[in-house]
């Protein structure tokens, strides 16, 4: 096994992180693309569990704001990570990696329920497991999805990876020519700043187990492994409060 940082890590990525330069639905030569990035770290023998969102195909908090019922617009966010997640299992398993997806809503045809215990055994085995459908209830976002889902599996860190953004500003580096970036953080910092890394709910429930988050972009190749292997890139948030 290559000498790494993490051995375990939950890695966070968008539903947008798949669409590539189309910026929404699903660009395959993407998917492909971070699926060698994926499996070049999990052949360093790192075990990687995955929190796909759903932005790409739909976001239930816009549907809700013109009229659509909130629980239902949430549900219907949650197929969207489901199809993300199948796509992303056929991409690594066609690049040689033994996938799992997991629902947190049953769809038995389809994928395995989310079980705390398999899902352990699978990243042991050498797996890699996909949790989809969020937390299977509405109101909580991919991000605190990502945060409860490493607790429970005892990751080392989050790896929030974003779509063409290296780190946590403290301004929108994409409308600001002088916003500073941080490399250092603690989720309280998150908090109280209001940064737009987590939101608030993810954070506290990282910060209350000190669940470290690392932030960088995806979109640079060999960033993925350059993290495993605790390079400096990025942001790193401590878990400390």
């Amino acid at each position: 096994m290559t000498d790494t940082k993490y051995k375990r890590v939950l890695m966070k990525l968008s539903g947008e992180a798949l669409a590539g330069a189309k910026g929404q639905g699903i660009d395959l030569e993407t998917v492909a693309q971070i699926a060698k990035e994926i499996k070049a770290v999990h052949d360093m023998g790192t075990q990687i569990a995955i929190v796909v969102g759903g932005g790409n195909l739909w976001r239930g908090e816009p549907a809700a704001r013109v009229g659509m019922e909130r629980s239902r617009a949430d549900y219907t966010g949650m197929l969207g990570t489901t199809m993300n997640a199948l796509v992303l299992q056929d991409a690594l398993e066609r690049a040689g990696v033994d996938t799992r997806v997991q629902t947190a809503i049953t769809m038995q045809q389809i994928a395995e329920p989310y079980i705390r215990g398999r899902a352990i055994r699978h990243l042991e085995k050498g797996r890699i497991v996909i949790f989809a459908a969020g937390t299977g209830s509405p109101y909580f976002s991919t991000d605190t999805t990502a945060a409860l889902r490493a607790n429970e599996i005892n990751a080392d860190a989050i790896l929030m990876a974003k779509n063409g953004v290296d780190g946590v500003y403290d301004s929108d580096p994409n409308t600001n020519p002088d916003a500073q970036k941080f490399t250092t953080l603690t989720h309280l910092d998150i908090i109280q700043k209001g940064l737009k890394v987590m939101d608030s709910t993810a954070s506290s429930l990282s910060m209350e187990n000190n669940m470290p988050l690392v932030v960088f972009n995806l979109n640079q190749p060999g960033n993925i492994e350059r993290v495993i292997k605790g390079e400096a890139i990025g942001t790193t948030v401590t878990g400390e409060k």
